[in-house]
């Protein structure tokens, strides 16, 4: 089952037909630890019409989003290509290998947009792009309740200059876009799921890749251990598990520019870039 945030209030989608989730919050939603058999008595109703896209809002109230970088070999090179001149060519080689994952604060909900939304790329950047990511929806006991799509926007000029940059070339205004709902979940998903993002300029397809989850280095649930420990997070929180998808070191974002990123067992993320 799917759940969405909407201006309506929450809807679940079960079977092809949609249930209005009444008397609980988002943040109590993303409370449940078994937020799969909380919905499944939650819609015991009857289905009611579906809402328009227009309707979708990002799935997150007062959640925190984290997330965690170098799990693709892809994201290993990109990085160690882009920070060269810097000095730390075999800087994030060592984070590759290392047990200890590279883990970073990535957005609050007010900097995070929905499907249909607009994110951002950094006045002061020459070289953004998007991240798509598979991205956790944790409880706030650290259990993975569902997954979502995510969009790590990055300035890749801003963190190649130097790697303490990294704060200011991830979050900002508009960085980060979640959507367009959450695949309620138990279990894990197939290591066959794949990623596919689309970039669109103008008529044409400025860029495409995809990826199979399976390609991820690190297990996720030890990424949710290593995110616990020593923070706590009352309302649940969002962890994005990296990308490896990256666009050729020629290839910026625009204006106007439209990312499409797809999973097909949650669904496709649309964002325009402001």
């Amino acid at each position: 089952m799917r759940l969405f945030r909407t201006t309506a209030g929450s809807f679940v989608e079960k079977d092809g037909k949609y249930y209005a989730v009444n008397g609980a919050t988002w943040d109590e939603l993303l409370s449940q630890d078994d937020l799969q058999g909380y919905l499944t008595g939650a819609v015991e109703g009857k289905p009611v019409a579906a809402f328009s896209r227009a309707d979708l809002l990002p799935p997150i109230e007062h959640q925190e989003v984290w997330a965690a970088g170098v799990t693709y070999y892809r994201s290993r090179s990109a990085r160690m290509e882009e920070s060269e001149t810097a000095g730390g060519g075999d800087f994030y080689d060592r984070v590759y290998s290392a047990q200890r994952p590279e883990l970073f604060f990535k957005s609050t909900a007010s900097r995070t947009v929905g499907p249909g939304g607009k994110v951002r790329i950094r006045k002061d950047a020459t070289w953004s792009v998007p991240e798509p990511e598979l991205t956790l929806v944790i409880s706030p006991q650290g259990k993975i309740v569902g997954y979502t799509v995510g969009n790590d926007m990055s300035s890749r000029d801003i963190e190649g200059e130097n790697p303490l940059y990294l704060p200011q070339a991830k979050v900002y205004d508009g960085s980060c876009a979640l959507g367009p709902g959450i695949l309620v979940a138990s279990g894990a998903l197939p290591k066959t799921t794949e990623i596919a993002l689309e970039i669109f300029r103008e008529d044409g397809c400025a860029f495409a890749g995809c990826i199979k989850i399976s390609e991820i280095k690190r297990d996720l649930k030890t990424l949710v251990e290593y995110l616990f420990r020593d923070n706590s997070f009352p309302n649940g929180c969002f962890l994005m598990t990296g990308t490896g998808i990256v666009p050729p070191s020629d290839f910026t974002l625009k204006s106007g520019d439209r990312v499409r990123i797809t999973i097909a067992p949650i669904g496709t993320l649309e964002n325009e870039v402001a």
